[in-house]
């Protein structure tokens, strides 16, 4: 069985009809880049830059940002944002910008060059069509990144009002709502996560800032996100005016930035970005340009939901190892079964199996024939479980090219890193993890002993697969835990 199968994402990147396509939709008037001509700031940005990015490319990179709002004038930083990230791209070599405002440029042909789309501020019903919401969804998804600043959070609503139009679209980046106090709230800001490398420019140290600093909803969860940064309340004035719209949460969380995983996506937004002169703000810079090379995925970065982490995840976080829950007898139970119960244990991870039905409302295995609303349902249950698929075993795979394409790209859709098969396993994109059964021949031999060998041979990332229906599965999870945070 090949390694190297020919999935979506590489024919794209190489035929020279999608190039064509691409070019044509920029070349229209709505596509063009808006840089900001005023001179003065244009020095500004210069003279903020970093020198160099945080980590190097592993291959040349492009970010497309997209700046268009609906039935709102637009914030005034939009231009300055789109020349500071064009500029830091030059500058460091870390990345291309592609600036545009037509929605064609979500097409899949078009889309599918790109490492990352970053929505710039984006307020509004950017597009309706159904076609390009499923391709920009299916490229998060599938490994592609996705940033937003500051009105990102209220993209894909109705404007005026923030009426909701696209859920999923507030789900995947991680939260929705733009109530807010003065566009110059003094706040300070303290660090959830001081030592992430998004985090790094910072120092470890809390600081204070001056922006319009949004308040916001459902579904933002610390059980979703992995929060970088948000408003220190003991340490910063709650009560100052004026307000618009409720400014008040009951749990007083009041998350500014953060990174999550939405499939195999990278996931960044941060709502500092009202004021034009945060793109020439040198710290603000570095943390952008992190977050940018997280999200093209140059930069390793973790993205465990903050409300699940504990020293075991930590350490598992540390070692790239990850617990990953699989069906013991697939016919038996359905794969919302399995997330269900991996749920319940406080497990991050899941395998699927192409034996198994999905749920008792969906009757249908869970294989490369299911309907694109189908998929959807996965993807929610998945995030509302706050749990990641990372294996598809299925009992054998095709002997012709054509069945086995139709597997890999199943996998690169549903977010999957490994499809596992007897005598073959397939990255559908990138490196292939090491996989190690936990089953009661590998118990028999000591948790310990495995964990110790493992970890002499760092072979890079590991997915420990555990088994749901083990009589020992509790006791199993609670030894792994122990194992990965002893000293070494």
């Amino acid at each position: 069985m090949p390694d190297e199968l020919l999935t979506r994402r590489r024919f794209l990147r190489q035929t020279t009809a999608a190039g064509v396509l691409i070019a044509s939709a920029f070349e229209r008037g709505t596509a063009q880049p808006q840089v900001t001509e005023n001179m003065d700031e244009r020095q500004r940005i210069e003279r903020a830059i970093p020198a160099e990015a945080p980590a190097r490319p592993l291959r040349p990179r492009k970010l497309l940002i997209f700046d268009l709002n609906v039935g709102y004038g637009g914030h005034g930083s939009i231009r300055t944002a789109n020349q500071a990230f064009t500029q830091m791209g030059q500058r460091t070599g870390a990345f291309e910008t592609v600036v545009s405002r037509d929605p064609a440029v979500f097409e899949p042909a078009s889309l599918w060059r790109f490492d990352t789309v970053f929505f710039n501020n984006t307020v509004g019903n950017l597009f309706e069509d159904l076609a390009l919401r499923e391709s920009l969804v299916e490229f998060v998804y599938a490994g592609g990144g996705l940033m937003g600043v500051h009105g990102t959070s209220v993209a894909f609503t109705k404007w005026p009002g923030a009426i909701e139009d696209w859920p999923e679209f507030g789900i995947m980046l991680g939260a929705r709502g733009a109530n807010h106090k003065a566009n110059d709230e003094h706040v300070v800001i303290k660090l959830d996560d001081p030592t992430h490398p998004v985090n790094q420019v910072f120092g470890g140290q809390d600081f204070d800032y001056r922006d319009e600093f949004f308040r916001v909803h459902e579904p933002y969860s610390r059980d979703r996100v992995r929060v970088l940064m948000s408003i220190d309340t003991a340490r910063t004035d709650m009560q100052q005016e004026p307000s618009y719209g409720a400014v008040v949460r009951a749990d007083n969380d009041y998350a500014l930035a953060w990174v999550r995983q939405y499939g195999r996506g990278r996931v960044f937004y941060c709502t500092i970005a009202h004021h034009p002169s945060v793109f020439w703000d040198p710290k603000m810079l570095q943390f952008y340009l992190a977050a940018t090379q997280f999200a093209l995925g140059d930069l390793p970065a973790p993205t465990t939901p903050s409300a699940k982490l504990t020293p075991a995840i930590r350490a598992q976080e540390e070692l790239g190892w990850r617990l990953n829950l699989v069906a013991a007898e697939p016919g038996d139970s359905t794969f919302f079964d399995t997330i269900d119960r991996a749920s319940e244990l406080g497990m991050l991870y899941v395998g699927g199996s192409n034996r198994q039905k999905i749920s008792r409302d969906i009757p249908k295995k869970f294989h490369d024939r299911l309907a694109a609303e189908e998929m959807q349902q996965i993807r929610l249950k998945l995030d509302a479980a706050s749990v990641r698929l990372l294996t598809y075993h299925v009992d054998a795979m095709p002997s012709d090219s054509a069945g086995q394409l139709k597997i890999v790209e199943f996998a690169q859709k549903m977010g999957i890193e490994a499809v596992v098969a007897p005598g073959t396993r397939i990255a559908p994109e990138g490196k292939l993890p090491q996989i190690v059964s936990l089953d009661k021949a590998a118990r028999a031999q000591g948790i310990d002993s495995l964990l110790d060998e493992t970890r002499r041979q760092e072979q890079g990332p590991v997915i420990f697969c555990v088994e749901s229906g083990d009589d020992e599965l509790k006791r199993t999870i609670e030894t792994f835990n122990k194992a990965v945070t002893k000293p070494t």
